[in-house]
């Protein structure tokens, strides 16, 4: 399998618009008696700066014009229409240059080819990071990424370094480049399965799907963008396919069997897996039609005696660039830079689901006056919040929990606010906060009946469904969880979010214990004080 080959139709085949960089430090040289292409160090890390900027605050004219499709389809619930409003609207901000798409500005991921006439002089991955370092340091992006001291202690390493970059070797004298700022959410979507033979059939392929599609849930961000590789000659080959596949990075292979073992897109299956993702009516995060946009169906040769299936996600922050340094230049693909020409339609929707909420919650109130208040509507309801949250996720929760374990009380303000799961991008100047979007709601499951015991953490904001434990506790203990939208981080610290300070755990970075002010935050009643799931 030449994966060199599949990857360069991107670079060949016209479809892909570029935009040229003004750098300097590209040249042909003559070596042995060919022409190889030289580039100078600087340029591999110029080129990552830009990439990781562009992806972080533009997107694709595709991937806007699908949001904006929904708008129009009277297929579409009028929650697929309101999130794929919101998203539109965090892309005219975004656009803007300061608040970045989400909140979680992702692992920076390089996938590159490097023909073998070109030859740079130097340590390619350090140059390549360098360049990434100074994006992260200087465009109000998050560092995400936490280093081991130990196998249980660890430490945000204060860059979002390390970056996973994979250098290949291939033919001629260009260099190609994937760059992916690849979120947490959307990342923990990626499932292997090693199944068998069996599978490979329509009546149990389909089967499979339906159930390990709705398993994936609405956490991670939809609508998106699914991923299926179904073989492969080992499970990490497997898994390199679906991460390209998902990226937009083979959309360009063939679409038919070859019969030597070649690996090809199967489109009849792509629109199958899109029909299954619809009839889950999980919809784009809460109910409806558009829990995906598109889907990549890539099949691959196997061993007789092993079939690796995964499965996978890019989320609504579709935030992928491809590039190319050859004889010509320095070359990054052209993203939108227009996406407010959505903003009217988009505005319109947005608002008819605004007005229609009748719901406005006060949260500067006792909290069991607020879970008395959520008590009167069915789960699925919009509402409106307004006033005190406590802002604390995977790190700030497991301090909390060791407070328990040691026999000491909880915070008081567990007790006195809801706690949105959450942990903001950098703070741009002149702003309350950075960007700023709700996380994944699971990873703090097994902490809610013990907090909740305790009257804590009594409302809970985040994204995505939970587990049976959440429900049960809710029940238990007359709580609620509420879903906010996913994907829309500019939006929400730009209009929804009044104040921010750090109120305790400061060393955690952006995961320390904040105290914010929220202003009409939409958000939707999931699980109720009487035990009802909205998602089931």
């Amino acid at each position: 399998m030449n994966l060199a080959n599949l990857f360069n139709k991107n670079f060949t085949s016209g479809k892909t618009a570029f935009r040229r960089l003004d750098f300097d430090g590209v040249r042909l040289e003559s070596f042995a008696g060919r022409s190889v292409l030289r580039i100078e160090p600087k340029v591999l890390e110029l080129l990552a700066q830009e990439a990781f900027r562009d992806v972080n605050f533009l997107l694709r004219t595709g991937h806007l014009e699908a949001w904006a499709a929904a708008l129009d389809d009277p297929a579409a619930s009028a929650n697929d229409r309101f999130v794929a409003a919101a998203l539109l609207k965090n892309a005219a901000l975004s656009a803007e240059g300061v608040l970045p798409l989400c909140q979680d500005t992702g692992t920076a991921t390089v996938v590159a080819f490097k023909g073998e006439s070109v030859f740079t002089g130097c340590e390619d991955a350090a140059e390549l990071e360098a360049g990434i370092r100074e994006t992260y340091a200087t465009r109000n992006l998050r560092f995400s990424q936490a280093g081991p001291f130990s196998m249980f202690e660890e430490r945000d390493t204060g860059n979002n370094l390390p970056a996973q970059i994979d250098i290949y070797a291939a033919p001629g004298a260009e260099y190609q480049f994937l760059f992916v700022a690849k979120g947490g959410g959307s990342s923990n979507k990626t499932a292997l399965f090693q199944e068998t033979k069996a599978l490979l059939n329509e009546e149990s392929l389909a089967k499979f799907l339906r159930e390990k599609v709705k398993a994936l849930g609405v956490a991670a961000c939809p609508p998106y963008h699914l991923g299926l590789v179904v073989g492969g000659t080992s499970p990490e080959f497997n898994l390199k396919m679906l991460k390209l596949a998902t990226a937009g990075a083979l959309d360009l292979m063939p679409d038919e069997a070859d019969g030597r073992g070649e690996p090809y897109r199967d489109r009849p299956w792509e629109k199958r897996l899109l029909e299954i993702a619809a009839e889950t009516g999980l919809g784009a995060q809460f109910g409806g039609k558009y829990l995906a946009l598109s889907a990549r169906v890539i099949r691959c040769a196997r061993h007789g005696g092993s079939c690796p299936v995964s499965l996978g996600v890019s989320c609504s922050a579709h935030r992928n660039a491809l590039a190319k340094i050859s004889a010509d230049g320095i070359f990054l693909e052209e993203f939108d830079r227009n996406p407010a020409r959505f903003l009217p339609q988009a505005l319109e929707v947005l608002k008819k689901a605004e007005d229609a909420v009748s719901a406005a919650i006060d949260l500067d109130r006792p909290i069991r006056e607020v879970c008395r208040s959520l008590s009167r509507f069915p789960s699925g309801t919009m509402v409106l919040l307004s006033g005190t949250m406590i802002v604390a996720r995977d790190a700030a929760h497991a301090r909390f929990y060791q407070l328990l374990q040691a026999g000491r009380p909880l915070p008081e303000y567990l007790t006195r606010h809801p706690i949105y799961y959450a942990g903001p991008a950098e703070t741009p100047p002149g702003c309350v906060i950075g960007s700023f979007g709700p996380t994944t709601a699971q990873r703090m499951d097994g902490y809610l009946a013990d907090f909740m015991a305790q009257g804590a953490s009594l409302v809970t904001l985040a994204k995505g469904n939970r587990s049976l434990a959440v429900t049960e506790a809710c029940r238990a203990h007359g709580g609620f969880y509420l879903g906010t939208i996913g994907g829309a981080a500019a939006l929400l610290a730009k209009e929804n979010i009044t104040a921010s300070e750090i109120v305790d755990y400061a060393d955690l970075g952006m995961e320390a214990v904040r105290r914010i002010q929220v202003k009409n935050l939409p958000a939707f009643i999931i699980v109720d004080d009487k035990g009802n799931n909205f998602y089931q």
